[in-house]
């Protein structure tokens, strides 16, 4: 083995056992533990499938899955036509650039709860203030203390961080672009709309089949935002999946349950970015 060699493998080695001690292990551990009835303590026993049948049968479950797809699917569309849009207009010819970035991409950097907890002060306390001067009524009152409405308030500080991430992708693949094309559209008399839903967006194509991967997976594991501004409230109305694993497995004495919840819904997130995946190169080859 070349020195070389040796190098390499002493630098991802860290990388590696970190993986399998917080990755790998704790996915095969919950998957063992999904046949199981355990509560999070003292001793089980295997119930084979029945968690898994359960899961169909559990009103909450399906509650939560249906918040969790209205989320992702509004998030998902939200996020990707807001990144486009942003990165078109920093893409473009004007001044400070690279400082209109930086401050595009400060959201990302924050943590989730953090950025939760400051919204929910906003909504909580600013906005309806600030409505109840102006005799707004619909905003007098939190959007989050709403069943029909905190699912919103939820979505827009969610879409807020992420569009930070999926910016710079667009970003970045708009610089890979050849000038020359647009010009020699411009001279053949295009007009910008023309230009770009026959060249711009054709060739970004690639970006924005990783962004809509990305985009998706994490709107649909949306925890922090839940977490720090309704807790799932009010009335479960904004109960994730995520929430929903973490909430009844840690504290509701289901974790054998919850660990099959997490199996599938593991299995969804894979399938779903699967068939992303397939659609869009499907598209490429055509083009």
């Amino acid at each position: 083995m070349s020195k070389r060699t040796k190098t390499l493998l002493l630098m991802t080695l860290p990388a590696l056992i970190l993986f399998v001690l917080f990755n790998t292990i704790p996915l095969i551990t919950g998957a063992f533990y999904s046949f199981t009835n355990y509560r999070g303590y003292g001793s089980y026993d295997f119930v084979g499938f029945r968690n898994f049948i359960d899961l169909f049968q559990d009103s909450r479950v399906g509650k939560s899955y249906l918040f969790t797809f209205k989320y992702a699917i509004a998030g998902t569309i939200l996020v990707n036509v807001l990144s486009l849009l942003i990165a078109m207009g920093l893409n473009s010819k004007i001044k400070f650039k690279s400082t209109l970035r930086g401050m595009y991409f400060l959201p990302n950097i924050l943590g989730g709860l953090v950025v939760g907890y400051i919204f929910s002060f906003i909504f909580t306390y600013i906005i309806p203030t600030v409505a109840q001067s102006l005799h707004i009524d619909f905003l007098s009152s939190s959007i989050l203390a709403s069943e029909k409405w905190a699912w919103v308030g939820v979505l827009i500080v969610g879409v807020w961080q992420t569009v930070a991430m999926n910016t710079i992708i667009y970003i970045s693949g708009l610089q890979t672009i050849p000038a020359d094309i647009y010009e020699a559209s411009s001279i053949d008399g295009a007009g910008k709309w023309y230009t770009f839903r026959k060249l711009t967006l054709p060739l970004l194509l690639p970006f924005i089949s990783t962004n809509l991967i990305l985009s998706t997976k994490n709107m649909l594991m949306v925890f922090d935002q839940i977490m720090s501004l309704t807790k799932g409230g009010p009335a479960q109305s904004t109960e994730s999946i995520s929430y929903l694993i973490y909430k009844n497995g840690m504290d509701g004495g289901q974790f054998g349950f919850q660990s099959a919840n997490a199996v599938v819904f593991f299995i969804v997130i894979v399938a779903i970015s699967v068939i992303q995946l397939l659609i869009t190169n499907k598209k490429e080859e055509q083009l």
